[in-house]
């Protein structure tokens, strides 16, 4: 969302034409649902972590009499951190098999982090949501799915966990299944899998368990090697948001000295030498004459590319401009609708603030015309006598900015329908939003 949340390996490629396959997923659970044991399952049992590191564990599980290598000290270290308040920042986790990369951003559960949550799921391909099978839907659950399907990740598995405590019950498993596809029924939920696990014991996370014979389905891993994300990118519209103007002025070599490129992230669509494009705020029409990579030219862009596009010509292009087709457009607005999430512990969100909004690459100063509602995340319910939103509170907002930006609504593009907002006195991120509407 804006810049939140990015990460080191958005956008890698290993060589021309062939890009790593990356699979970015949230989990997200309450405390003590086993979330910190399941991360560390994938890690120890896909062998991404190192010697040291399982000895370590092993030492400080005998340490403190346990009968077993508790897996969860692989990651309860920066969890205590977080709860402590020394950092409320996402943690990210690296781990691959010969499949996939995968990209864990782990978020705490707690209302109170909400913000987190916003954070690590808005560039998330799949969340998983963790239930413990003894205690079955909590709030927490229910609060979590909100999210997901608000910030739209296209794929949610709910992993009911500890299902060693409940003597691997299929009707526990069934119950908690049947519960929430009615809560879900309510959101807009593309893709829902269900899976039993016991994170401890290492049940259907990586292999399939044999304790659960009554279960068809595949593992967790299994499941996050194969989820099919290709589709889930808008390679329909071409919206390329000009980051860098690119020109070396200095240059002995005659090639170099006449180059100007414009480089940015594909945010959608796909983007092919001889295209013709439309340069956004212009209106001016011109051709793509090549796309190039750290690797080398290619014939063709689409998200999440980093490239530099060249084009036929000289057109007054800076950063924060957009490159589209000339007939498909993004909306050009001053006036947003939009779901915002309050990220700000020191101030509030209410009718005439004045903030900074970052869009893609561009930025703007714009102030809050009006708060429609507040939304209960728990119950859904519309609070329109609020006045204001507080830290971890969720919005409708109508905006007012300073100049156009090139936005499409939330639902069709995450990357142009979304924005960060920004605290004009200290630069700090204060909120971020979702557009769906300009009026």
């Amino acid at each position: 969302m804006g810049s939140a949340g990015s990460s080191p390996l958005e956008g890698a490629h290993t060589h021309v034409g062939h890009r790593v396959d990356i699979l970015r997923f949230a989990t997200a659970g309450s405390v003590d649902d086993g979330k910190s044991t399941l991360i560390g399952r994938l890690l120890y049992d896909s062998k991404s972590i190192f010697e040291d590191q399982l000895e370590a564990v092993e030492r400080t599980s005998q340490d403190r009499g346990e009968e077993y290598t508790n897996l969860a000290l692989l990651t309860d270290g920066l969890r205590a951190e977080r709860e402590q308040g020394i950092t409320i920042d996402v943690a990210y986790r690296y781990f691959s098999t010969p499949k996939r990369k995968f990209i864990i951003a782990d978020t705490p559960g707690h209302i109170q982090y909400t913000r987190n949550m916003v954070t690590g799921a808005s560039t998330s391909d799949l969340a998983i949501i963790l239930v413990d099978a003894r205690k079955g839907l909590l709030e927490q659950s229910r609060r979590h799915a909100f999210l997901t399907t608000l910030l739209r990740v296209p794929h949610l598995v709910v992993a009911v966990n500890k299902m060693d405590l409940v003597d691997y019950d299929q009707e526990v498993f069934n119950r908690i299944h049947d519960e929430f596809t009615a809560f879900a029924a309510k959101l807009a939920v593309t893709d829902l899998t269900f899976i039993p696990i016991s994170a401890l014991n290492g049940d259907n996370v990586v292999e399939r368990s044999v304790n659960m014979p009554w279960y068809d389905g595949s593992s967790l891993l299994h499941h996050l090697e194969n989820v099919h994300i290709a589709s889930d990118r808008n390679l329909i519209d071409v919206r390329f948001p000009v980051q860098y103007v690119i020109r070396p002025h200095k240059s002995t070599d005659p090639e170099l000295h006449d180059y100007r490129g414009y480089a940015g992230q594909v945010a959608g669509g796909v983007l092919k030498t001889g295209d013709e494009v439309v340069h956004l705020p212009s209106g001016l029409t011109t051709t793509i004459t090549g796309i190039d990579t750290m690797d080398g030219p290619v014939e063709q862009a689409f998200p999440p590319m980093s490239v530099t596009l060249r084009l036929a010509d000289e057109i007054d292009i800076s950063r924060g401009d957009m490159i589209a087709r000339p007939n498909n457009q993004p909306k050009v607005a001053q006036d947003l609708q939009a779901m915002v999430c309050w990220l700000a512990d020191d101030r509030v969100l209410s009718a005439r603030t004045k903030l900074i909004i970052k869009h893609t690459t561009r930025t703007a100063r714009a102030m809050v015309k009006d708060l429609h509602y507040r939304l209960d995340i728990n119950s859904l319910h519309r609070d329109e006598s609020a006045e204001s939103l507080k830290l971890n509170e969720i919005g409708r907002v109508g905006l007012r900015v300073t100049q156009p930006l090139f936005v499409d609504d939330y639902s069709r593009n995450r990357l142009t329908g979304g924005f960060i907002l920004i605290d004009e006195a200290t630069n700090g991120t204060v909120g971020a939003g979702m557009i769906i509407d300009t009026k």
